[in-house]
């Protein structure tokens, strides 16, 4: 009889499950994982078939009330022998007593639904190469872009933390500081009204966060972040429940290319909903 085992994730296993979920069509950063390592270290499992990997599941912990569930993947050919119900059940006893959100793509929900998730809103994958010309980019007056990296680490995490349930500054440091991002912050009269991290991927480079005090903001960043790509297209998962980052993704031309669900168990957390123009990660909130 064959032996399922599920443990916590090595360094090389958290690649495995980023190349796993750049199979399903995903597109996560290429150096996404090691943000990912420092975020929780033990809330990567990875489920073993007679010692061979063949199911992941990310269950991560942040402050004392809250997680997000990612990475949730079996391999195609293991797929309806109830491997994967056992690797959600260890991510979920994880994070036991913990209001829990995730980002469930459309075949799942209905069974997240069944698991107690509630649907918050959709976040939707836009693509493209940003529209330029007339007065696209142009900034509100008095705000100035800056490298992010420039700023102090604990104005960054104040202003993460209006957009996120909890405080992750391990994750955030990491997210920031990784080589071949660039981080771009908005600011004016000393105050931040703004910022974004444009990182590489298998595919078209990733926008998260994108945080912004107003759509003309939120444009002027994309238009900075997108700069260093010489044409080359971007991608950006934008909440459904703001309109104007709605309109905005319309106006510069992209497309929606991938849609899932951000849903959560237990109470919807109180976040900055308009002034979030991009989720930071599908995989980790």
């Amino acid at each position: 009889m064959a032996e399922f085992e599920i443990r916590s994730a090595s360094a090389r296993e958290i690649g495995l499950m980023r190349d796993w979920a750049d199979e399903e069509g995903w597109n996560p950063g290429d150096s996404d994982r090691w943000a990912f390592a420092v975020a929780d270290p033990e809330g990567f499992l990875i489920g073993r078939l007679d010692g061979e990997p063949v199911g992941c599941i990310s269950a991560v912990r942040y402050g004392a009330g809250f997680g997000f569930i990612g990475f949730y993947i079996t391999r195609p050919d293991v797929r309806g022998q109830g491997y994967g119900m056992r690797l959600w059940r260890a991510g979920m006893d994880r994070l036991q007593g913990r209001t829990v959100g995730l980002d469930g793509v459309v075949d799942q929900q209905e069974n997240y639904g069944g698991s107690g998730f509630v649907r918050a809103w959709n976040n939707v994958r836009f693509e493209g190469v940003p529209a330029t010309g007339g007065t696209a980019g142009a900034l509100p007056e008095g705000v100035s872009l800056v490298d992010g990296r420039s700023l102090s680490f604990g104005r960054l995490a104040a202003y993460d933390r209006r957009f996120f349930p909890q405080a992750r500054d391990a994750f955030l440091a990491a997210w920031v500081g990784l080589p071949g991002r660039r981080a771009v912050a908005a600011v004016r009269d000393g105050e931040m009204r703004g910022f974004g991290v444009v990182r590489p991927c298998s595919g078209a480079s990733r926008i998260g966060p994108l945080y912004a005090a107003d759509k003309q903001v939120a444009a002027a960043l994309v238009h900075a972040l997108a700069a260093d790509g010489e044409g080359a297209a971007v991608a950006v998962d934008v909440p459904d429940c703001n309109r104007p980052a709605m309109e905005l993704v319309a106006e510069l031309g992209l497309s929606p290319t991938f849609e899932a669900a951000r849903m959560y168990s237990g109470p919807v957390p109180e976040v900055d909903r308009a002034g979030l123009f991009g989720v930071t990660s599908l995989e980790l909130g």
